[in-house]
């Protein structure tokens, strides 16, 4: 029997969804400080721990999976990012793939003079004479120091890779409308959305008279929050929205959109508000203006963690294939954890699109409680 265009289609999509979870879940952690002496992959419960949290934090190269091979030594697949740091002698360029996949801050990288190391994610440059970073009782570096980091880490990267898609997409599809009254393609799919932040979003929570004004910047938000969530649940380890600088970003984009945007009743709403008496309106006011810092800090921590959780239950449900092997045996194990991650990855589908929607939201919220107007009389 053969199927339609529109089934086989589903059906190619639902056994790549399949097959990239197994292949993520039958893959090897990266290599971590305890791997570093029996070149193996994790299997303890506190080695798969430190990976979930190595997993979710930025990095500086791309891993995809680890191996041993014939001869035991263990190999890495993946591929680097540029490494641009400013140390004591200036700015150093070089590819992480330098590193050797070392994380423990003992492979030393020469530089024109400078000496550096990379800890947990971090590049320290190395006083001279050192061969390695070493740390006192509270954890700081004794022969080392932190270094500014502007590297293109998998975060940077992602963002770059986000914005790209964005402009390519919504590029051809202003070239169609020029053209055509009904958009083509993938246009198709990005029109009711479009609508749908338009319509249901900016237009109800700013206001008839002003939304207008600020839908490119919600939309941008909207699409940029929901594509990078979308790369989250993918095997190559974004987690773009799950960064708190990125996060803290967007809410402070909203923050000053917000106040600059608002009006003589917003303010005078905050300092002096109308009808109350004068020694509450002295106790409210300090507590108004804090609250202008408490709602962009909330949309930032929001965003932060539900994705992080997002990823730090997928993660965790993968594992079971590591920790219950002995009991269910490989197999078992395996289809458990396979059956438990697809089921969870398909609620993420839907947390991916909330929380963009959620940010989107309370941002026009908050834009349009800054532009009201106000009628005293």
């Amino acid at each position: 029997m053969k199927l339609g265009k529109t089934a086989r289609n589903k059906v190619l999509s639902l056994f790549s969804l399949f097959f990239f979870y197994g292949a993520f879940a039958a893959s090897d952690s990266p290599k971590t400080e305890s791997e570093s002496d029996n070149h193996g992959a994790v299997s303890s419960e506190a080695e798969i721990s430190e990976y979930i949290l190595h997993h979710i934090k930025d990095a500086h190269d791309f891993h995809l999976f680890s191996y041993n091979d014939s001869e035991g030594h263990r190999k890495h697949i993946g591929f680097p990012l540029p490494v641009i740091v400013y140390s004591s002698k200036g700015f150093r360029t070089f590819m992480s793939s330098e590193f050797h996949h070392d994380d423990s801050g003992h492979h030393v990288v020469e530089r024109d003079g400078v000496s550096l190391v990379k800890y947990h994610e971090k590049i320290y440059e190395l006083e001279e004479g050192a061969h390695g970073v070493e740390f006192d009782e509270q954890h700081h570096p004794t022969n080392a120091h932190a270094v500014l980091d502007l590297s293109i880490t998998k975060s940077v990267f992602g963002f770059l890779l986000v914005s790209l898609l964005m402009l390519f997409a919504f590029g051809r599809l202003a070239k169609q409308y020029k053209k055509q009254a009904v958009p083509t393609g993938f246009g198709r799919v990005l029109e009711p959305l479009i609508l749908y932040v338009r319509d249901e979003i900016a237009r109800p929570n700013i206001g008839e008279k002003h939304y207008r004004r600020f839908t490119g910047f919600l939309m941008t938000v909207f699409f940029f929050i929901w594509i990078s969530n979308l790369l989250g649940l993918t095997p190559l380890g974004f987690n773009i929205t799950g960064q708190i600088a990125v996060t803290f970003s967007l809410a402070l984009f909203t923050y000053l959109i917000t106040q600059f945007s608002g009006t003589k009743d917003y303010w005078k709403h905050i300092f002096w508000m109308p009808g109350v008496p004068v020694p509450m309106k002295i106790i409210l006011a300090p507590i108004e203006l804090l609250g202008t810092l408490t709602k962009p800090f909330s949309l930032m921590i929001r965003l932060f963690a539900n994705i992080s959780a997002g990823h730090i239950v997928v993660m965790s449900l993968i594992s079971i294939a590591i920790i219950m092997k002995s009991t269910l045996g490989a197999a078992g194990a395996t289809v458990l954890s396979l059956a438990l991650s697809f089921f969870l990855t398909l609620i993420e589908l839907l947390v991916a699109f909330l929380q963009a929607y959620i940010f989107t939201m309370l941002s026009a919220l908050f834009i349009g409680m800054a532009v009201e107007e106000h009628d005293h009389h």
